[in-house]
Parts: structure tokens; C-alpha cells; sequence
């Protein structure tokens, strides 16, 4: 049992500090997404090397606007391949995540930025701090996949 007060949204404060990515509940854990849209990129992986390039080529599902996935509850039924991060498969799939991305970040044991949300208290930041793909995005399906490499993004380090 814990003394921390309780956030507004029910979560206790700064519990990914606290807790692996295994002990999170579902609510802590989809509180980690920052709301940037990074994993809705199309990306590239170089078959020699591992290496993945992030695209501007969003998703058919992805929201330019809000930067969220505009069926993310049934997004299986059109997009079978989309990736459901999950506790049991980050160890798979991390190095598949934008470099900015929470859920990797704490894979990586390293901290989250100012500006994500559950930090600032406020989901803006992280269009703020230019880390979002709002605006930025071109759709899959105007975008011929031999040309993908053409929009290729670059990450933070």
C-alpha cells in the first residue's frame, strides 16, 4: 500500500518510476503513450543492418490532427499487421519504437522527457516541443511504397 496522493486521472504519481513495465496495470500503461503518433509511421528497416527509419507516410488509420489512431479499439480489423505493444512483447518489439517513445525509453531504463504528459500535466507539450506528428504527415495511401524511402524522418538520438 501506498501514501502518494492519487492523480486526477486515478493514477499515482510518477509510478513509472516506481514500477517495471510489468507491474503497470493497463490504465498506467496506455498513460504512457505521449500522444506524439510516431508509432503510426510506416518505417524502414534495413534487412542487413536492423535499422529502422521512421517515415512521415502515417498510417490510413492515423489522425493527422489529434495524432491518434482514428480506430484504435478495432484498428485490427483494418490494419491486421499494426503492433500491440504489451508487456509481454516490448523485449520484441522496443527497438521497433521511436526513439522518443516512453515504453521504450523505460525498456531502456532511462527517464521520460519534460515534456511528456504525464510530467508537464498536459497533453500540448508534446506538440509544443515539436515532438508530434501533427501536421506532418502524408497518408499511406497517396504515397506510392517504392517512394517510402523519400520521407524517411530524423529521430532525436
Amino acid at each position: 500500500m501506498t501514501d502518494d496522493p492519487i492523480r486526477r486521472d486515478g493514477l499515482s504519481p510518477r509510478f513509472w518510476e516506481r514500477k517495471s513495465l510489468r507491474e503497470m496495470s493497463r490504465a498506467e500503461w496506455e498513460a504512457l503513450c505521449d500522444g506524439c503518433g510516431k508509432c503510426c509511421l510506416n518505417k524502414l528497416e534495413d534487412e542487413d543492418t536492423g535499422q529502422v527509419d521512421l517515415t512521415c507516410v502515417a498510417c490510413r488509420l492515423f489522425d493527422d490532427e489529434t495524432c491518434r489512431c482514428g480506430q484504435y479499439e478495432i484498428r485490427h480489423q483494418f490494419v491486421p499487421e499494426c503492433i500491440v505493444l504489451t508487456p509481454e512483447n516490448i523485449d520484441e518489439h522496443a527497438y521497433w519504437m521511436p526513439r522518443t517513445c516512453a515504453y521504450r525509453l523505460l525498456w531502456e531504463g532511462r527517464p521520460l522527457y519534460d515534456w511528456h504528459p504525464l510530467i508537464s500535466g498536459t497533453a500540448e507539450t508534446v506538440h509544443a516541443a515539436g515532438v508530434s506528428m501533427r501536421g506532418r504527415t502524408v497518408p499511406e495511401f497517396e504515397t506510392d511504397m517504392d517512394d517510402w524511402d523519400d520521407y524517411i524522418i530524423e529521430e532525436p538520438e
